[in-house]
């Protein structure tokens, strides 16, 4: 009952949530949908954090959606053998992790250090933050680490295949009953933060300027005195 609770309903439900909390959030909320940015508290550690947050989280992102949605087979047949792929995913991938991580953890430690910041902080942007901190540093953790301790371990043979049988609605729960405890907390973490979408300052990913493209240039005149 654990197992189906923790590897089907509970990813079900936290899709559920993010997909249903969108909708909502947005029709009754569309004035909050936005990073409530702290800038002009503090800059410095806000900028470098920031810039080192965003400059690995689309690697790490295209690393996750390789991994888990493209077959082992696939990689094969276009050239990439295991220890190419093993390269990539434990180097590349674990250098653009401890680049969020970096990132990330200058962003939390600003948000509970800076006073000002602080007390500007919700309860979910607290949780948020760490979560993240979280979510990332127990990535790291389980590819540069759990991958080396427990060497006959291949997550593409395990959680790749769950989470696609997930995305065809075939999940099999006994794929992750066996994958180790740092992997099985990651993903789960990951599920979570999807649940909490909506309902934090992460909605304004979605909020893409697209509208700066077509507008009209603004123009700026000297005052004479």
């Amino acid at each position: 009952m654990l197992d189906q609770f923790l590897w089907v309903i509970f990813p079900y439900l936290c899709v559920a949530i993010f997909i249903v909390g969108h909708i909502w959030r947005y029709r009754i909320d569309q004035f909050g949908w936005t990073a409530k940015s702290s800038e002009f508290i503090e800059k410095k550690q806000l900028m470098v954090g920031s810039i080192l947050f965003h400059f690995a989280v689309i690697p790490v992102f295209i690393g996750h959606i390789v991994g888990l949605f493209i077959p082992a087979h696939w990689m094969s047949a276009i050239g990439v053998n295991e220890h190419i792929y093993h390269l990539g995913a434990v180097y590349v991938g674990g250098f653009f992790g401890v680049v969020m991580f970096i990132g990330m953890f200058l962003l939390t430690f600003r948000r509970i250090n800076n006073k000002s910041v602080r007390k500007l902080s919700s309860v979910s942007d607290m949780v948020v933050n760490f979560l993240l901190l979280f979510i990332t540093f127990i990535g790291i953790y389980a590819t540069l680490v759990t991958n080396n301790i427990v060497t006959d371990f291949d997550y593409r043979q395990s959680i790749s295949v769950w989470v696609r049988g997930l995305v065809t609605f075939s999940p099999d729960a006994s794929l992750m009953t066996d994958v180790p405890l740092t992997f099985q907390i990651h993903v789960l973490s990951a599920f979570l933060i999807f649940a909490l979408w909506p309902a934090t300052r992460l909605v304004h990913a979605w909020s893409l300027p697209f509208n700066y493209v077509g507008r009209s240039y603004i123009v700026y005149r000297r005052h004479k005195q």
